[in-house]
């Protein structure tokens, strides 16, 4: 018995050209760890971005990602406000998270992105590594290609410095936070 998670498909052997994410079907998530014991994860709805693929010449590859900061959830209605006031994000001030990549290489599927990523109006280079896991005609004939990806940021280098002393020792929310990307992304017409 197959389900749809299962099911084989047709890999494509050429994605070159341009794509749109897909959002209903990426996620763009985080982690964080909360009183120094366990941790918190959370993600952004609302994002739009683009790609260029370019599989003979992987550096004239690009990408350009936009993503709203009043969208972040982390299924506590407080903790979102809390992450969109001016104790960290400051969505009002700053709505977007933004990122451009400056060098794309490749070694075989895993496909390395470096760019700016900009959060408070403060820049800083970031490097992903990415492993393409598939690519596919999907039903409807728009081809699919699928990335998997995360690094770890440490969000103080971004004026993100907002916490509460502990207690036993430690802080509330960790400095270093992991970036977790699933992404699907279509073929423009």
């Amino acid at each position: 018995m197959t389900t749809g998670f299962d099911a084989p498909t047709t890999a494509i052997d050429n994605t070159t050209g341009d794509y749109t994410i897909d959002v209903t079907h990426s996620r763009l998530g985080f982690v964080a760890r909360h009183a120094m014991v366990t941790k918190v994860r959370g993600q952004f709805t609302s994002f739009s971005g683009t790609a260029h693929v370019d599989e003979a010449n992987p550096s004239a590859s690009k990408v350009e990602l936009s993503i709203d900061v009043a969208s972040i959830e982390t299924g506590t209605a407080d903790r979102d406000g809390h992450l969109k006031s001016g104790d960290f994000f400051d969505a009002e001030t700053y709505p977007n998270i933004t990122f451009s990549s400056t060098d794309v290489q490749r070694d075989g599927t895993t496909w390395t992105i470096t760019g700016d990523l900009t959060i408070k109006d403060v820049t800083k280079p970031v490097t992903i590594e990415f492993e393409q896991t598939g690519s596919a005609r999907d039903p409807f004939g728009n081809l699919r290609v699928g990335f998997e990806g995360e690094t770890t940021i440490n969000r103080k280098e971004w004026g993100l410095t907002w916490n509460a002393a502990l207690e036993t020792g430690g802080v509330l929310v960790s400095d270093k936070i992991k970036l977790e990307f699933d992404v699907s992304a279509i073929q423009n017409a």
